[in-house]
């Protein structure tokens, strides 16, 4: 599969086959696609965490109360600290949410390249997963996907996008 075939097929996964682990170095993988993301000045000001533990699990499902979560071997988290990224002096801006959603793109299809079902969430109560995970006042947490194979049954959502000529301008 080339890139082009990656970035259209790639789709959310709402039901995981919970029984089959992903390997560590798939993980790895994954992973190391988020670290390599770029960020303004280059400051990274993220952390992934990994959610694999079934009671740190139970405190986490509360926060996005949806059954099919719980389907998902892993969650990943990112979450970035504001103080750490990099702020535009002339109007202060500050590139947090850039950077990590660059970086939460970069996981989420190296995932979809290693067979690795995802599903951005953004809408989560954020003080459960705060409390749950034990984060620092200054960690923002930014989104989180589940991480898992596909169920067999799973069949891509169709989708269902704007043309080309729609949203293009040449200037």
């Amino acid at each position: 599969m080339d890139f082009y075939d990656l970035v259209t097929r790639r789709s959310s996964i709402r039901s995981f086959d919970g029984n089959k682990a992903i390997p560590e170095e798939v993980l790895r993988r994954i992973l190391n696609a988020g670290r390599v993301a770029p960020s303004a000045k280059n400051l990274q000001p993220w952390r992934f965490l990994v959610v694999r533990s079934p009671e740190l699990l139970k405190k986490i499902y509360p926060a996005y109360p949806r059954d099919w979560i719980q389907s998902a071997p892993a969650l990943l988290i990112v979450t970035g600290r504001r103080d750490q990224a990099w702020v535009r002096s002339r109007d202060g801006y500050n590139s947090l949410e850039t950077d990590l959603t660059i970086a939460m793109d970069h996981l989420i299809l190296a995932a979809a390249w290693e067979g690795i079902g995802t599903c951005w969430i953004a809408a989560f109560d954020p003080e459960i997963l705060h409390d749950a995970l034990q984060l620092d006042a200054s960690d923002e947490i930014f989104a989180f996907t589940p991480l898992g194979y596909p169920a067999p049954d799973t069949a891509p959502m169709p989708k269902n996008r704007k043309a080309l000529d729609e949203i293009v301008e040449f200037l």
